[in-house]
């Protein structure tokens, strides 16, 4: 039996075991008659990742959420979210349990081979870093200056491939270990992605750090199941209507304290 075709026989053997642990046949195309006469959007979300996703007194709260939330208040439906984790989001989209996903779900072509994506509606942004009275314009700006970085991370991939040979990149075993040598002063700057460039900021307001340049991002798209392309529409539509209205960009303000990046549209 060809590689391949083995592949593909795990991938269906793997669906086939997630529809049984999760005690429902999978469930097809959705419009968006099928929300308004349900009259209730059921979203999947992440709650261990803020600000994208998180629980305030109890309760789903985050960039995500906030979505969600607009999403049903356009939608003139109830919302409901459902808390959901990395390996459980897609059996949960594709037995019905949910509708659809605000999970911070990276836009990629394997994925869309089981699921269906919205254009973007948020990033994750690969940032490096450093304090205020630092000049960085450029990659050359980098010339003899220590970074940290997580090994093996987006952030050295980068760097690896764009800093200058003078540059001395210090591989650490995590985000906290690299964050700690530049908090200890043992480099001059961190790779980090935004989501930990906010909370190393928060926690110590003294060091003034700033995002110095963008290295690279990762787009997330609102997830529905294969076919739903009449649901997928009104998606896309919202997404439209509300990065052009600025309400999009105030959710952003809101958790990240900067503007929405620019997204890319499909």
């Amino acid at each position: 039996m060809r590689q391949s075709t083995f592949g593909s026989l795990v991938k269906k053997a793997i669906l086939v075991f997630a529809f049984l642990a999760f005690g429902a046949a999978p469930v097809f195309a959705q419009t968006v008659d099928d929300i308004l006469k349900k009259g209730k959007l059921t979203v999947g979300m992440l709650v261990d990742l803020p600000p994208f996703g998180l629980m305030t007194e109890g309760k789903p709260d985050g960039y995500d959420a906030d979505v969600a939330r607009l999403m049903a208040k356009y939608l003139g439906v109830d919302l409901e979210i459902v808390p959901v984790t990395g390996p459980n989001r897609i059996p949960y989209l594709l037995t019905g349990k949910v509708d659809m996903l605000t999970a911070t779900f990276g836009i990629t072509p394997e994925r869309a081979k089981q699921v269906q994506f919205s254009i973007p509606y948020s990033a994750i942004e690969i940032q490096l870093l450093g304090p205020k009275g630092t000049k960085i314009a450029s990659f050359d700006d980098l010339a003899n200056m220590k970074i940290s970085v997580a090994r093996a991370s987006s952030q050295d991939t980068a760097l690896t491939a764009q800093a200058p040979k003078s540059a001395t990149i210090l591989r650490f075993d995590d985000d906290a270990s690299a964050g700690q040598a530049y908090l200890s002063g043992q480099v001059d700057l961190i790779g980090s992605n935004n989501i930990t460039a906010l909370q190393l900021a928060s926690a110590n307001p003294p060091k003034g750090i700033e995002k110095k340049l963008a290295l690279r991002s990762q787009y997330q798209g609102i997830t529905l199941r294969r076919g739903s392309d009449d649901l997928r529409q009104w998606v896309n539509t919202f997404l439209f209507f509300i990065k052009n209205n600025g309400e999009l960009d105030a959710i952003n303000q809101k958790w990240f304290h900067e503007p929405l990046p620019q997204l890319p549209v499909f």
